[in-house]
């Protein structure tokens, strides 16, 4: 869901905040995971990449 309101993500904090208070879960976890969800997704793509020799390039097959 944070990934769609990521290009809302002031937004996001501040519906967030208004709907269940500046020191609720739901608030932080809006903040924390937004800020979380870019490095994230930058290490699972730093170890695909680093990890494609460990496999077999797939020969395409022919289809009859």
């Amino acid at each position: 869901a944070l990934i769609g309101a990521s290009n809302f993500f002031e937004l996001a904090v501040a519906v967030a905040i208004t709907l269940f208070g500046p020191s609720s879960p739901a608030a932080l976890a809006t903040v924390v995971g937004v800020l979380v969800e870019v490095p994230v997704m930058l290490s699972v793509c730093r170890a695909c990449v680093r990890s494609r020799d460990w496999y077999q390039n797939a020969t395409p097959q022919s289809h009859r």
